[in-house]
């Protein structure tokens, strides 16, 4: 699952649309859409060509795409 709020930020900062995912992702754009709001699931190699548009570097990668709220709410708390 991926973070949803995070790669929604990081495309606003770098004031990219669905439609340049979609183009990078080489998919159609409701489909990035879907893929960017956890409709449909997001492969490995698409998260990758994604974190390279959204120049994520890879010491963040799994604050994007692994992404699990109950998770995060544990360890921030707990």
């Amino acid at each position: 699952m991926i973070n949803t709020n995070k790669i929604k930020g990081k495309m606003a900062e770098l004031q990219l649309t669905q439609k340049d995912v979609a183009n990078s992702l080489g998919i159609a754009q409701p489909t990035a859409n879907q893929k960017i709001n956890n409709i449909r699931p997001m492969d490995l190699d698409e998260a990758e060509k994604l974190s390279i548009l959204l120049k994520i570097p890879p010491e963040e990668f799994t604050k994007y795409f692994f992404y699990k709220e109950c998770c995060v709410m544990q360890l921030e708390t707990g």
